[in-house]
């Protein structure tokens, strides 16, 4: 990196850090003045970030199985993105002690009261939801910290051993991701509705966090693309390749939504239809404009003409309000369940949201500052520097 990038860099890490910690500071005290509101809030700044690492994960999965130049200018995006999960983990080990705040099966009241609680105690208990987290934090960060260390054991070797291992993890990788995410994101997400269930939701979880990875890749590409050394490689078709893959999982994130609307209210039984009715109630019908504008028509509209994908600036733009429609659905997941009669909102989901998120855009920027931002040693890179030279 050239010293400029590297003194922008080291001002934004201060920045975020300084953020972040000020963040936490605000959530420390307002544990102690609404203790339930902390943990909401705290879940849903956590998720929100941790989501993006776990895009993060999917998405460099997918390049190193299926290739594609777009993935050559991003891998190092990815890489620090998904190695920000080992402070994900620390951040989230909170939750586990405001369990009973958070989940009516971890209410002994709750529970007493209710025989379908009482038949899932075996399964769904305090001890049992921290046991499935850390086994998929493991799995998680045993895999990423292995795709980490092979990607750079490719910067200081012409062999292309690493690649080939790098491709062979991403394989049951990309298997684990899902797997893991069902029951994780089931406990996390799901269960604050325990009556409530669909079998696609945790799908509809997994493409938000790998549409909002892209948007991310889309917005970094776009800056650092203006330095040395993604100046020298970065072209229009890079972005068209990004722009692309944004429109597909718009499309698809698009889908399974509509798809689980349609077959839970058509089915019309008051255990499904509730999650829909406390999501629609009062104000919360503003979040659902603004999704549907902003995290499908707008975004599949514009993506839909070839120029728009080809245009760093205005794809940079686009991706940006993907990138923030991200945080809207998971509040959206998350915050009506508490507030089933309309919308609500805290300063300690801001809070909560800028102090994780400060930690981990520090930390993400750390990871990133380290190897070179292009694959070395890579023939595919290679290639696309005598390209771009040869335009």
């Amino acid at each position: 990196m050239n010293k400029e990038l590297l003194s922008r860099l080291d001002r934004f890490r201060l920045i975020a850090l300084v953020v972040g910690l000020i963040g936490l500071v605000l959530c420390a005290v307002g544990a102690f003045v609404n203790t339930q509101q902390f943990f909401i809030s705290f879940l849903y700044g956590s998720l929100s970030w941790l989501g993006l690492a776990l895009g993060c994960f999917g998405v460099a999965m997918i390049h190193h199985l299926t290739g594609g130049r777009w993935g050559q200018v991003t891998r190092r995006f990815l890489e620090a993105g998904f190695m920000t999960l080992p402070v994900m983990a620390f951040l989230f080990a909170p939750i586990c002690f405001g369990l009973k705040f958070l989940y009516p099966w971890a209410q002994p009241t709750t529970v007493a009261d209710d025989i379908i609680l009482q038949h899932r105690q075996a399964y769904m208990n305090p001890a049992m939801f921290v046991v499935r987290a850390v086994i998929a934090f493991i799995i998680w960060m045993v895999i990423t910290q292995l795709l980490r260390k092979w990607s750079l054991q490719q910067d200081t070797t012409r062999d292309v051993e690493p690649t080939r291992r790098l491709r062979s993890l991403s394989g049951p990788g990309i298997v684990l991701y899902p797997l893991t995410a069902t029951f994780v994101y089931v406990d996390w997400i799901m269960s604050l509705e325990p009556h409530w269930y669909s079998t696609m939701f945790v799908v509809i979880i997994c493409i938000g966090q790998i549409l909002a990875a892209y948007a991310l890749c889309i917005i970094l590409l776009s800056w650092f693309g203006q330095f040395k050394p993604l100046s020298e490689v970065v072209t229009a078709t890079h972005f068209h390749h990004l722009g692309n893959l944004l429109l597909t999982f718009v499309m698809f994130w698009t889908y399974v939504s509509f798809g689980q609307l349609l077959i839970i209210w058509s089915g019309n039984l008051p255990d499904e239809t509730v999650w829909y009715l406390h999501r629609i109630a009062g104000g919360w019908k503003g979040i659902v404009w603004f999704l549907f504008l902003f995290h499908f028509f707008l975004p599949f509209f514009i993506l839909l003409f070839r120029n728009s994908k080809r245009n760093p600036q205005a794809l940079m733009m686009l991706a940006t309000i993907v990138f923030v429609a991200h945080f809207v659905s998971v509040y959206w997941f998350i915050a009506p369940s508490f507030y089933p009669t309309g919308f609500h909102v805290s300063w300690l989901d801001f809070a909560a949201l800028f102090g994780v998120g400060g930690l981990w855009v520090a930390t993400f920027i750390s990871l990133l500052m380290g190897p070179s931002l292009i694959p070395l040693n890579d023939p595919r890179v290679e290639h696309q520097i005598i390209e771009a030279h040869a335009k």
